[in-house]
């Protein structure tokens, strides 16, 4: 997609931290981290989000999801981290293009979600 902002910075337009990059898959930190360790795991090829998935992802969705726990570690998160993907506007998918947050590295997460009330 010419727009899309990951896209920009899979072709270059765009500079990134990166943590990893391959054919298939690319991952650099937040610009706006919300723990010490926060990065992104996206494929390079366009989606738009995981709604958008279908069986031809497979192999590139394993792909990232294997190296989380390898980057994380290496990346200073080895006590465990923290995975989002958010799909769509509901979730707050801010950028139509599907990323995996990875977040950790310290104590500091909260809970997953707070119970919603009736």
């Amino acid at each position: 997609m010419e727009n899309c902002i990951f896209c920009k910075i899979v072709r270059g337009e765009i500079p990134s931290k990166k943590v990893f990059e391959d054919d298939d898959v690319l991952a650099f930190h937040d610009v706006q981290p919300v723990a010490p360790v926060h990065f992104m795991l996206i494929p390079k090829r366009h989606v738009d989000s995981l709604a958008s998935v279908d069986e031809s992802h497979q192999q590139v969705l394993g792909k990232i999801m294997a190296l989380t726990g390898k980057l994380a570690r290496e990346q200073g998160s080895p006590e465990g981290f923290r995975t989002i993907i958010n799909t769509g506007r509901i979730a707050r998918q801010d950028v139509a293009h599907l990323h995996v947050h990875v977040i950790g590295g310290a104590d500091v997460l909260p809970p997953m979600l707070v119970k919603h009330k009736e």
